[in-house]
């Protein structure tokens, strides 16, 4: 897959402003398009938008194909009759800078609730029909994370494996006991999922018209309280009581010197093959329902992955283990047809790896602020050696703000001394010809000066932010995936400088290199 000469930002919708707390798909969302539209931008790119469990990641989130609830507009529930907008005046008063999860995930929960209990209390006739459509259509994955949800609710929260023996082996007459049982909860989380649903698509369709494509994201490893590993748990590489046996994670980088044990389960690929992949080819569907391209997060693990014994504390005493490699984008190809996939290709990156991509024209990527170190690594990341067929970061959601790289204490590697650091800041001025007044615009030039074919900019790096505003520090246990924008921080400046940047390099989207 090749794709045109584009620029794009990389916001996750929980980002977005607005006065519910947390980034929600309705005005504020349609007013980014706007923006980007006003800007030249043709892309953007958000994380993973599944439900999140504990520590918020959307990394590690409750189901590889259910919505986050908690982007779901109040504004528009009020808007189609669904919520009372007397209601309305009671909303705490809200943090515009970060999302309070603590406050927000009680204070969502109970309008969804009010919600569904209109719903069913009203006359809503085209929504009662559409409801039933979309529970027919996603009946595949719905139904196991609809009562999953239930019991989780119905345990305290406590993860699957915590729930009676007779439910942790899914036996046919427990679960059936507990539909039963929580037959009204079940069917207010299918109408959460319904909700999210519809006013996603609703967003989509709005970036198609504006001729804008959503890039999303797809976590290779699933967190493993999930709807989809107690579901399946025989894709995984469990003992009797539903436990890993091994995880996931990767040896010492950039970031850590002991490396990190992510802790998801690891994938059984031979029991995966034997079914030809078929639960691979109804995700990717699924995603691909939901977005225009899509980012495989971990592509590496396709190859070859990191398998750390679940006993062990840190990801030092791991292994490399082969992946399903070319065989499994050979069979998704089959059943899907064209994959716009980008390949994130960061870390410990082996010829195999590249060949794997290079074989399906997966584009990499290219991280500005990894090209100014002095190991042989960082010629990787410089502009003046990329192919046309990558994306180029000025830097992801692991990353600082290029401004809090440049000035601040870059407290994401203690592998690194001072005095490396402050000769890393010192090539990227050489390199940039700058003196770094303005260092996140001169980022900005840099990748969209390239010639990559795409070139992607967290909005932190368009508002000039520091390192308050980074959205994720990897290892640290908590206070991540809580930034967000104010509306008025979109300027006409700033929006007209980007404009200006986007016509001189040609990324209008009209160009295709080879």
């Amino acid at each position: 897959m090749k794709l045109a000469r584009e620029a794009g930002i990389l916001l996750h919708p929980t980002s977005l402003p607005g006065n519910y707390g947390i980034g929600e798909l309705g005005s504020q969302a349609e007013a980014f398009l706007d923006f980007l539209t006003e800007s030249g931008i043709r892309l953007w790119q958000i994380l993973p938008l599944g439900p999140t469990g504990y520590g918020n990641s959307p990394y590690q989130t409750l189901s590889a194909f259910a919505g986050n609830p908690l982007l779901i507009s109040i504004e528009y529930l009020v808007r189609d009759g669904l919520l009372s907008p007397s209601f309305l005046p009671e909303t705490p008063d809200f943090p515009e800078e970060r999302v309070d999860f603590g406050r927000v995930i009680p204070f969502k929960t109970h309008l969804l609730q009010q919600a569904f209990q209109t719903f069913r209390s009203g006359s809503f006739p085209q929504l009662n029909r559409e409801f039933e459509q979309f529970c027919h259509r996603y009946q595949h994955w719905l139904e196991d994370y609809a009562l999953y949800r239930a019991l989780k609710d119905h345990f305290g929260g406590c993860a699957w494996t915590d729930w009676p023996p007779a439910l942790i082996r899914r036996e046919a007459s427990a679960l059936q006991s507990k539909r039963s049982e929580l037959a009204w909860q079940i069917e207010a989380i299918r109408f959460e999922q319904f909700l999210f649903y519809r006013q996603w698509w609703a967003i989509r369709h709005r970036a198609g018209e504006q001729r804008i494509k959503i890039i999303g994201d797809i976590p290779i490893f699933l967190a493993h309280d999930s709807a989809d590993v107690w579901a399946h748990q025989d894709y995984f590489y469990l003992d009797e009581n539903g436990q890993p046996l091994v995880v996931a994670g990767v040896p010492p980088d950039y970031f850590s010197e002991t490396g990190q044990r992510w802790g998801n389960p690891l994938y059984r690929w031979d029991v995966m093959a034997e079914e030809n992949y078929a639960w691979w080819i109804q995700r990717f569907r699924a995603i691909f329902d939901l977005v225009d391209i899509v980012r495989i997060d971990h592509f590496r693990g396709f190859e070859a992955y990191w398998e750390v014994p679940a006993e062990e504390e840190t990801a030092i005493h791991g292994r490399w283990v082969k992946g399903p490699g070319a065989h499994f984008f050979q069979v998704l190809q089959q059943h899907i047809g064209d994959l716009p996939i980008i390949a994130e290709d960061l870390g410990v990156i082996t010829e195999e790896v590249i060949a794997l991509r290079d074989q399906f024209e997966f584009p990499g990527m290219r991280v500005l602020q990894f090209a100014f170190s002095d190991d042989e690594d960082a010629r990787f990341f410089q502009p003046h050696n990329y192919p046309r067929n990558c994306v180029v970061y000025t830097g992801t959601h692991d990353n600082d703000t290029c401004v809090g790289w440049f000035h601040g204490d870059d407290l994401s590697s203690s592998t690194r001394t001072p005095e490396e650091i402050q000769a890393e800041r010192l090539r990227a001025k050489k390199y940039m010809n700058t003196e770094g007044e303005e260092i996140h615009w001169d980022f900005i030039r840099l990748a969209l000066a390239s010639v990559a074919n795409t070139a992607i900019v967290p909005l932190q790096d368009v508002l000039g932010l520091g390192s308050e505003a980074r959205m994720n520090l990897p290892g640290r246990p908590d206070g991540n995936w809580e930034w967000r924008f104010q509306a008025r921080a979109l300027t006409p400046e700033i929006k007209n400088r980007l404009r200006e940047l986007v016509d001189l390099y040609e990324r209008d989207g009209k160009m295709i290199q080879d």
